[in-house]
Parts: structure tokens; sequence; C-alpha cells
């Protein structure tokens, strides 16, 4: 396919589709669609096409890719990954093209072999007449942008319980999403960012002087992604919470030091489980320490890492007496249920915190 006829796209990942299209757009010169906000129909979409017993992201991001085509897409990227998700660019394209659509894959696992020369053919694959020095200079922006939404992200989930006027805090949040997505340079990008930081420092919050703690940990899509948790972390703000996530993009990809996570967590596992499982545990250990008030372990089903890692993350809890909870999705996940266990956590925890002073 000719480069000036590709119309690029990557399913919906909570909001990191603006650093995605950015990305396409400003480093490879080509047009990005992005997908529709991901619904149940997405899942639903995802979930009748795929194998029963793969773990639930496997489903959403099948879904949607097949709306992304719907939109106008003509070629779809796949990411690499540590776990199953290696597997998936290669099973998703087997699946869609038999549904009849026509498209291109660029599945970056077929190039993960740490060699630049590999990853220069990945570059060229999606666009061979790539610009590589200016590339080079928009996946630093394109870092920046993760890195800020990372940032922003945490302030919110941080404030957002606690905004004496309700709403204000996740207008600032959708205002930083949208002007990053009309972004076309890295003032532009430092702006958005700017603009946030300055609207967070101003929001009227009034913040108890000990308020209750959650640390979410949990698989890497699941824990970030608002729809498949079913906004958890929304849930727990509006009970007055501030929450602590530790896993995002930035910290998994540019702030992993694996002999350092290890080491701090050797009393508890001495091998690694999979791809997030020693941040997980080590996460856990650090939100005991720090005095949180409960640890939330969320996790896709048929996720076997994640699987793993909880009679761990039960000891460590056990270890600091903290409250532990695990909660798991699938497509057939209901919020009425989930409600109703976060509630139940949430009064544990404060019937704890009366206890204790």
């Amino acid at each position: 396919m000719d480069s000036k006829e590709r119309v690029v796209s990557f399913p919906r990942y909570a909001d990191y589709h603006v650093v995605f299209k950015y990305t396409v757009e400003q480093g490879f010169g080509l047009q990005y669609v992005v997908p529709p906000e991901t619904t149940s129909r997405t899942e639903k979409l995802g979930e009748k096409y795929s194998p029963e017993f793969v773990c639930t992201p496997f489903k959403t991001m099948l879904g949607g890719m097949i709306e992304a085509l719907e939109s106008g897409a003509n070629t779809l990227i796949t990411s690499y990954g540590l776990c199953r998700l290696g597997y998936f660019g290669e099973l998703q394209e087997q699946i869609i093209k038999d549904l009849g659509y026509d498209f291109e894959i660029i599945n970056f696992q077929e190039y993960n072999t740490g060699k630049k020369k590999d990853f220069i053919k990945a570059v060229k694959a999606l666009n061979p007449d790539v610009n590589l020095v200016k590339l080079g200079a928009e996946l630093i922006n394109a870092k920046t942008m993760l890195e800020y939404i990372d940032d922003i992200t945490a302030e919110y989930y941080k404030k957002a319980g606690f905004e004496n006027t309700g709403g204000d805090a996740k207008k600032i949040y959708d205002t930083f999403i949208f002007d990053l997505s009309l972004c076309e340079n890295r003032q532009e990008i430092k702006s958005a960012y700017s603009k946030a930081k300055e609207g967070f420092r101003n929001l009227d919050v009034k913040i108890p002087q000990n308020p209750i703690k959650v640390g979410v940990v949990g698989e890497f899509y699941t824990a970030m992604d608002p729809f498949s948790n079913r906004n958890l972390e929304e849930k727990l703000t509006k009970m007055g919470v501030e929450v602590h996530r530790y896993l995002n993009i930035t910290n998994r990809l540019f702030n992993y030091d694996k002999k350092a996570l290890k080491k701090y967590i050797e009393e508890y596992a001495t091998y690694e489980m999979g791809p997030t499982s020693t941040a997980n545990i080590w996460a856990t250990k650090k939100y005991c320490e720090s005095g949180v008030d409960g640890i939330v372990h969320i996790k896709s089903a048929n996720c076997t890492p994640e699987i793993d890692i909880v009679p761990v993350m039960r000891n460590v809890c056990a270890d600091y007496k903290v409250p532990f909870i695990t909660l798991t999705y699938d497509a057939q996940t209901s919020d009425v249920g989930l409600n109703t266990r976060i509630e139940a956590f949430f009064d544990m925890m404060s019937a704890k915190r009366k206890v204790i002073y």
C-alpha cells in the first residue's frame, strides 16, 4: 500500500489515543483515525469473534480494531508484549480478515528484537518515506506527552474526591486531553500541560488531614483503561478516597528498574512471574509501607500472571495488616456486583480507621 493511501489506527486505550494520533501524524506524516470511544458494543464485538478463554483485553482490542476499520482505517498497528499479548497481532489479523475486512496490519511484535536495524524496518514498514530525523524528534515529544498524561491523571485521582464544586476536576482533565489532541508541536504540548497544572493548583478542594488512601495495582491493560475496569478509580474518588496507581505507561516503559524492584520484594518473590508481576508486588509493598488504607488488585479474566501473584500480594498485605481485594473483569462483569464489593471494601477500611483513630 502506498504511504499516501494509508489511514492508520490503533484500538482505544484509556486516553493514550492522543499520543498515538500525534506520533502517526507528526512523526510518520500519515493520516490517523481515532476509533470511537470504547463501549459495550466494542466489547461485545470482540467477545463474539474471540476464542472463549482468551484474556479480556484481547476481546476489547479486537472490538476496537473492527470499529477502527468501520471508521475508515485501512492500516492497523499492533504492539509487542511480554505475555500472550505478543501473540495477539497474528490471531487478531486472521480473525478480522476471516470476517471479510480488507486492510493491512503492521505487527511490531515481528520486529521486537531489540536491534536498531529491526526497529527501523518496523518504521519503514509503516512509511518507507519517513524522515527518521524528524521521527526521532517527534517520538521524544510523544514520550513527553505520555509523561504529562500520566502526571495529570495521577493528580486528578488524588484530588477529584475532595473538590468543593463537583465536576471542576473532570473539566480540567477533559480539557487537557482535548487540548493535547490538537497539538502539532512540542510548545503546544507544554502549553496544554501547563494549563492543566495551573488548573489543578487552583482547584477548590478541601482535603482532610488524613484522607482514606487506596493503592491500585493490576494487569497492565485493565488497570489503566477506565472502561475495562468499569471506572473503578472514578468510583473510589466519589467515595472521598485518594487514589494512587503506580502502574502507567511512563513507569512501565521508561522508569522500570527491574533489578531494584526485585531486590525490594525478594522476601516475597524470587522469580519474575509475568510482565507486570514484579511491579505490582513492589507497588503493593510500597503502598503498605506508606500507610494506605487498602489495596485494590484489578485483573482481567484468564490473565495467568495476575492470578499467580494474588497469593503473594495477600501475604504482603497480611504482614502489614492492610485490607486487600481482587476484582476480576470480563465482558459479562456488571456494575451492580462490582459496586457492592467496592462499597463493602470502603466500609471495611472506614471501620478499621475508627478502631485505629
